[in-house]
């Protein structure tokens, strides 16, 4: 049997730091931390990555490739069962990168790159939104005016955007390991559709919507 080919070491280090920077946080990890972790010298890992930021950069690329991505599905929602697929979908992305999200503004206001580029997911992230919202409008489950899609979307963004950043603050020991994963995921996902509820078209949608987020309570497994 042929012997697989080892993982390449730029590959090894920035999923090690994805890890640690999950974990503890990018502003608590150091490049001798990574290496040490990893067991090269420090010069091994400025030879792939020159620098802490060229780190940081690389991880928040795969992020906005991914999430990219899974807002041009936005479109394709047609139904409440769909608008919770998108939106779990959504949060697991937030999660496999919360690290940006648990130190954005730091992270914003000395990265050049993420100040351009989160900005620019963040506006994707809002027009997702509104394109649900209208997808929801036209297949007659929702009764919207423009206006009120415009303040909607936002504020949905605003929810997906800070929501960890608000499970951390409750519990900073424990939010963000990745037993919890699971909880913070459903309760994002609940109450960004939760605000939904008051322009279901109908008190059945409306009782159906309620019914679908209740089964997402802080008890879920």
């Amino acid at each position: 049997m042929a012997k697989k080919a080892p993982r390449r070491t730029a590959q090894r280090i920035a999923e090690v730091t994805l890890e640690l920077f999950n974990r503890f946080g990018e502003p608590n990890v150091s490049t001798t931390l990574i290496s040490a972790e990893l067991n090269i010298s420090p010069g091994n890992l400025y030879y792939h990555f020159p620098s802490k930021d060229a780190l940081v950069n690389h991880l928040f690329d795969g992020y906005e490739a991914a999430m990219l991505g899974l807002l041009d599905a936005a479109a394709d929602v047609r139904d409440v069962e769909d608008a919770w697929f998108f939106l779990h979908s959504l949060f697991e992305q937030v999660w496999n990168h919360r690290f940006l999200y648990r130190d954005l503004n730091n992270l914003l206001s000395g990265n050049r790159h993420l100040e351009t580029h989160f900005h620019a997911v963040l506006e994707r992230k809002t027009q997702a939104f509104r394109q649900l919202l209208e997808s929801l409008a036209a297949a007659g489950l929702m009764r919207i005016d423009p206006d009120s899609v415009e303040t909607l979307s936002a504020s949905m963004s605003v929810m997906a955007t800070y929501w960890l950043s608000y499970e951390y603050v409750r519990n900073p020991r424990q939010a963000l390991e990745p037993a919890s994963a699971s909880l913070a995921l459903s309760r994002g996902a609940k109450h960004v559709l939760a605000l939904l509820t008051p322009y279901m078209a109908s008190p059945q949608l409306q009782a159906h919507l309620q019914s679908l987020t209740a089964a997402y309570s802080d008890n879920a497994p």
